[in-house]
Parts: C-alpha cells; structure tokens; sequence
C-alpha cells in the first residue's frame, strides 16, 4: 500500500482548515453507524426499491471484461436489451422521472429520446476512500458561513448530508483518481451540426496525492489542475492552471493563464462563477464545467429531497474508441443511439440567486446520484425565470480503478439550439492516466511556459 493510502486511512485527526468560529455539525455517531449498514460507505441508500433498482452490493470494482490498456473501458454489458424509449409520443407518461430540462430537450427535437435500460448500480469507490467517508461524517463540518469545509482532507465530506449545499460539496470533492492525466475533446457544434473539436491534455492532482505533500501545507488547496490546448494550431499551446481553494471566500481561486502567443502569463480572476469557459464559444460559463465546480457563495442552496430519476449511466458505448466523433455529433444534439439511461435515486437541490449577487443563472437545479455523488442532470434558468440550459454527465465506473467517471458531459441551450459536449476520447491514443506521479512544483506559474511550449 502506498504512502498515501496508509496515510488517509491511519490519519484519525483531520486537518484544520479554519481556527476560528463555530462548524456546522457534523453528524452524530449513532447517526455516522448506519454507514456500512442501512447505507452504503459513501451514504447511499444500499436497498433497492423492490422493483427496478435493485440492492446495492459494493459496485463494480475490478474489469469484468479485458481492457487494452488503462483507461480504456469495454462495455461490461453488451447483452443488455434497451427497455423502452422516452421520445416525444410518450414523455408525459414519463416526466415524474425526468427533469423539466428533460422533458423540453425531447419535445424540442423530433429526433431525440432516451433509451432505458436495466439499473446496474456499478459505482463504488476504493476502500481507503470509503473509509475514509466514514470518518469524515462525525469531524468535517461547513465553516460558518458555508462557503468551505473545516477538518477536511480528502474524500466524501458529508455522506449523510443535511443541507443543499453539502450534498454540493460532495460533489466537488469526490475522489477522482488521486492523480490523473486525461487527453479529452471539446466540440460546440454549429446548428448544422459542423463542428470542430478543441483539444486538451489535463492534468489533475489533489493536493494529498502530491509526491511531495506535507499535511499543514496549502491546506486550503483541494487540487492542482493544469489544462492545455493541443489543438487546433490557432489556440494550441495556451495553458490554464487553477490551484482549487476549499473556501474559495476567504481565498478566491488562483488561477493563471498563458498565452502562446504572447509568451505571457497572467492572473485569470475571469476563469470563476460565469466567467466564460476555456475555447467553448460562449456555450458554457467557467463554473459549468464538470456540471458545476467552484465557490457557492453567490447562490442560496435548497435540498428539495430525492428521487427516483432516469438519469445517463454505465455510458460504455458513448466511449467506444471505436467510434468517431461523427458518429457522435449531431444537429442539436448527440446521437441518441449510443446513449444508456436507468433509473437512480437522486438527491435533488436547488441553487436560487441571492439578492444582490449576479450570474447569468438565476437559478439551477441539480440531480445527484446518489452512488457516487457525481452531478448527473442540472436544468439552468434565467433571470426571466425561462429554462434556458441543461446539462447531463454520461457515468461510466473506472472498473480498474474503482472511481466512477463521466464519458462525456453535455450541455444543451434550448433558445439558440446550439450545445457543447466536454470530456470526448473516442478518438484520443491515451485517453486516461491514472497514478501519476506529481510534485507540486510541477503547478506554479513558472511552469506555464514550458507546459505550453508547442
């Protein structure tokens, strides 16, 4: 077992982010024991629901088919028959199950539906994670005004969540896999479905997976994260670097940018909240990526509760490297076909803009599985209280790895017809990295320039 592992899972005191003032509680430990028990490690409900969610049973969490090589997932499912299909002729047979962004994604296209299929409840995480998750019930809490967590290192901060805004956290913080390089595609299709993909290597560190961590130091950092342009020529060699700050109020996110061109590094305070998103052609903001990501203070969060949601899961066949991204793109949308869907348990929490703060949302509710705490659909309004966006991440389990992951993100604009798909590999040699070796000076501006040498 690796430093790393043995650390987390010997570690029996957290580390103090903030000194002063009153938590928020965290949960008691009468309450902390149904985790292992009546809920799962990481604090989903382990009991199906007697009919078409069946009882969860640790997840998949070794290749139950041969992989050729890291990163790359086969279908563990081929022989699995599509159920029936949600389309415009029977969607209000179905919208209790949907989302509203749903239901007016298909009655927006004639040629959209959703596919369902059996529920497989395949997403577990390490057992060092789950451990770890249990731990933190009774010692993280929410700082005083809600914008960060105090006694947090890594992990799931809340499994048993008492508000919106930690069921958000989950989010943000899940383990995605310590270290990772990924080499993804970007693409914002023209109306007609003409596109062009935008090209990144990203490289992700959480700060506890550092080669050179020292617990104390940073301590307000969550991760590292690099992005870099490879194509196309005109954008290629551009960097952005984010250091990811826990309480992004007392510390705003760092953030840099280098420009190729100018041979030039500068501050980027744009790249936050409604910030425009890197070479997306204004189809989504900063904070949209990974379906949201970044402080929460501008919005007041609502736990409406959960339910059960057809939502985009074990999306094998949409990484199919045997698949071209024309295959994938479409007028208005991605081709349905290669789609999977199934019926989840998700929590469901609404962000509703504070008085005096601005964003081009006013409002956004999110759909999170409850598996994995991966964001799985969020529907986007204006301020004229119009449905404006929707987003959907297409789940797949990292069965060699044991963390789940998206095949791709998408995110639909309802009033110009227009979208944008993040996070494609289909055509990618080495889509996913796993246990990279990182330093932490390997995330300083000073590493911008050789990073983005083209």
């Amino acid at each position: 077992m690796n430093t790393y592992k043995k650390h987390l899972i010997g570690s029996a005191i957290a580390v103090s982010l903030f000194s002063s003032g009153a938590a928020l509680a965290a949960v008691s430990a009468e309450e902390a024991a149904k985790l292992g028990n009546e809920l799962t490690p990481i604090g989903a409900e382990k009991a199906g629901n007697g009919d078409e969610i069946p009882a969860w049973t640790g997840g998949l969490t070794s290749p139950p088919v041969e992989q050729p090589q890291q990163g790359i997932y086969p279908d563990p499912f081929p022989e699995d028959e599509r159920l029936f299909v949600i389309d415009q002729s029977n969607v209000e047979e179905y919208k209790d199950r949907l989302s509203p962004g749903q239901v007016a994604t298909i009655k927006a296209y004639d040629d959209y539906f959703i596919p369902v299929y059996q529920t497989r409840r395949t997403a577990a995480y390490p057992d060092f994670m789950m451990e770890k998750a249990i731990e933190n019930a009774t010692t993280v809490s929410l700082t005083p005004d809600g914008n960060g967590l105090q006694d947090y290192e890594t992990g799931v901060p809340f499994p048993i969540p008492k508000s919106g805004v930690e069921v958000i956290f989950n989010h943000i913080t899940r383990y995605r896999g310590g270290s990772i390089i990924r080499n993804v595609a970007q693409v914002t299709p023209q109306a007609n479905g003409d596109f062009s993909p935008v090209k990144f290597t990203e490289h992700l560190t959480d700060r506890v997976a550092l080669a050179d961590y020292e617990p104390g130091q940073d301590d307000n950092v969550m991760f590292y994260f690099k992005q870099i342009i490879t194509a196309p020529s005109r954008l290629a060699g551009n960097v952005l670097l984010v250091h990811e700050t826990l309480n992004q109020v007392k510390e705003a996110r760092r953030a840099w940018l280098y420009n190729s061109g100018q041979r030039r590094v500068r501050r980027a305070p744009q790249v936050a909240y409604d910030g425009p998103g890197t070479a997306a052609d204004g189809q989504r903001t900063s904070d949209n990526l990974d379906l949201y990501n970044g402080a929460p203070d501008r919005y007041n969060w609502e736990m409406i509760g959960k339910k059960e949601m057809y939502i985009p899961y074990n999306s094998y066949r949409l990484g199919d490297q045997d698949l071209n991204y024309d295959d994938i793109i479409q007028p208005g949308h991605i081709n349905p076909e290669l789609t999977r869907y199934e019926l989840h348990r998700v929590w469901h929490v609404r962000a509703t803009l504070k008085d005096g703060e601005r964003h081009i949302y006013a409002q956004r509710d999110f759909y999170v599985d409850e598996d994995s705490w991966q964001i799985a659909v969020v529907d986007h309004y204006d301020g004229r209280g119009q449905l404006w966006r929707v987003a959907e991440a297409h789940m797949v389990q990292g069965y060699d790895i044991g963390v789940p992951s998206y095949a791709a993100e998408t995110l639909y604009d309802l009033l110009s017809g227009r979208y944008l798909v993040m996070g494609l590999t289909n055509e990618e040699d080495d889509p996913y990295t796993f246990g990279v070796k990182a330093r932490s000076n390997e995330f300083t501006p000073a590493a911008l320039r050789r990073a983005g040498v083209r």
